[in-house]
């Protein structure tokens, strides 16, 4: 199909669609949400995604095909080297072994495809909650996935768009701007005369996605206990979360249609400081996604944004108040925030880029996040634990007072960094050990949210290295009291007027005492190499062995 003549081209004022989305001022078209072609479909695909999940991930009494034979073939390619080497003790330390295996499985990974390309991806952004070399390994998956060929491209646009690539378009750069596992992404003008950007899916990967996905759910089983479990999941349920991340990738209708919730969110929050490319009106299906192109700097540019004369300090500032802000207040929140998602502005606002991931909390998921929020602002660890026992992190049948009582939050915060590597590594085993016995798992909401937390917090590292985290911490909290705090009490039963905010207890959870009064991110990341070299250096004295026991 050409573009349609009905599309609503914007002129030099305001563009209309600003009076309920947060779009930039002058975009190539203006939309209308009620004549959007796309947009009620995706809540029906959106529920059909999320109900296929379950028939995806049941393990099969039976190998699930070939495609068995061959992931088993290489990731074991990958691994019985590296576990010879171990065994025989040739690496020159834990972290040589780490940073070996991480190598294997990121090369598999690549030669395995998409869905493992993508499980990578989705690693490299889980800094904290990963190994360090697992992490920077996996970064390659990013920016170093092999584009399809313009033809394959070519073939895929128009198969979509039920026309010929010159009937809809006046340029089409042949060369992708980027590439990744489930998708690339070209620039192209229309022939109307507007510069978009054009995603364009891989044209195997939905199926080889779901076979892959057979595929895990078949292997897991057998890997319970055979593997160490750094998350709070079972390998099993690992698989579970991930299809839940990456069936709502395989539509990119569904992701047009997050793009105008998450710019309807941040409309109504009045986070003016955050933009999101429009999707093109009637340009989206399955595998083809037309959108808005926008320029800035990439998030990791700090000199080039410094030398325009950005506050680098605000960027941050203001990534940290939209995000909690979308996730606390309206339940949804961009679940994949990295560098290559966000681009800054010449005018310091930031643009939020690849909506395939969208965390969505509703109905009584809601509430126990909002509790939970709120038992963290309010030092009551039996708020907290009851609201993730709620959210699914725990059995429904928990024992409350027991899962206190095992993690002593009822006894004060011991300061990391008075401990010995010895007694900070049998503290890391005695929660993980007391958790995986309770039977947590981290539910597919609360992992975006940490993954989330856990890239802004290496964004204020490289952005804002200086920002008094206390003096943050303050000043958010009491902009959501004043903001937000009728409309939360009442949503959750309490009286806004009786939440008392406890500062010393946000500061014993940092190990602070409650006389410190400012902390900047530099010193935080001074305490942080402390505590990991004394605890690197109890593990590699012990050869390179956590025991779990």
């Amino acid at each position: 199909m050409a573009v349609p003549d009905d599309v609503s081209v914007t002129s030099d004022g305001p563009a209309t669609d600003l009076a309920w989305g947060s779009f930039t001022e002058t975009g190539p078209w203006t939309l209308d949400r009620a004549d959007v072609r796309w947009s009620e479909l995706a809540a029906t695909l959106r529920v059909r995604a999320q109900a296929e999940v379950p028939v995806l991930t049941k393990p099969s009494k039976l190998p699930p095909g070939l495609r068995v034979v061959t992931v088993a073939g290489r990731l074991g390619r990958a691994l019985v080297p590296w576990m010879i080497r171990k065994k025989r003790k040739q690496h020159a330390d834990a972290s040589a072994s780490r940073a070996d295996v991480s190598l294997r499985l990121r090369t598999a990974a690549e030669d395995l495809g998409p869905t493992y390309i993508k499980l990578g991806q989705i690693i490299s952004s889980g800094e904290g909650l990963f190994p360090a070399e697992l992490v920077d390994e996996f970064k390659r998956c990013r920016d170093q996935v092999p584009a399809e060929p313009f033809s394959v491209v070519k073939q895929t646009v128009e198969e979509d768009l039920g026309a010929r690539l010159d009937d809809v378009f006046e340029y089409f750069d042949e060369t992708a701007l980027a590439a990744a596992s489930i998708a690339q992404v070209h620039a192209a003008r229309l022939r109307t005369g507007e510069e978009v950007v054009v995603k364009v899916q891989r044209p195997s990967v939905s199926r080889l996605v779901r076979k892959d996905l057979r595929v895990m759910a078949w292997l897991a089983p057998h890997l319970v206990g055979r593997i160490p479990v750094a998350a709070l999941a079972n390998p099993p349920a690992l698989v579970e979360l991930f299809a839940e991340t990456i069936v709502e990738e395989l539509d990119f209708r569904m992701e047009a249609a997050n793009m105008l919730d998450v710019a309807t969110m941040l409309h109504d929050l009045e986070q003016d400081r955050y933009v999101v490319p429009r999707p093109h009106p009637s340009l989206v299906t399955r595998r083809v996604l037309v959108m808005e192109r926008v320029h800035g700097f990439n998030f990791d540019d700090v000199a080039g944004m410094k030398d325009a004369g950005i506050d680098t300090e605000d960027v941050v500032r203001t990534a940290m108040i939209a995000f909690m802000e979308g996730a606390i207040v309206e339940g949804i929140f961009h679940g994949d925030l990295h560098g290559g998602n966000l681009f800054v502005l010449a005018d310091g606002r930031t643009a939020l880029l690849d909506y395939g991931i969208v965390g969505r909390l509703s109905g009584p998921r809601r509430n126990a996040f909002l509790r939970l929020m709120l038992g963290a602002t309010t030092n009551d660890p039996r708020s907290q634990v009851e609201a993730l026992r709620d959210l699914g992190a725990l059995p429904v049948d928990t024992d409350i007072d027991a899962v206190i009582r095992d993690l002593r939050l009822d006894q004060d915060v011991i300061d990391p960094t008075t401990l010995t590597g010895e007694e900070m590594v049998a503290e890391v085993q005695r929660v993980v050990k007391a958790m995986l016995g309770y039977g947590a798992k981290l539910p597919k909401e609360l992992m975006l949210y940490v993954k989330n937390l856990v890239f802004l917090d290496g964004a204020i590292a490289r952005l804002a290295p200086d920002l008094d985290l206390i003096g943050e911490v303050s000043n958010i909290s009491m902009m959501f009291a004043m903001k937000h705090g009728e409309r939360l009490g009442r949503e959750l039963g309490v009286n806004p007027n009786e939440v008392e905010f406890d500062m010393d207890g946000v500061k014993a959870s940092m190990g602070l005492e409650s006389n410190v009064n400012s902390l900047t991110y530099r010193e935080l990341q001074q305490r942080r190499a402390l505590i990991q070299k004394r605890m690197q250096e109890h593990v590699e004295a012990e050869g390179g062995k956590i025991k779990m026991t």
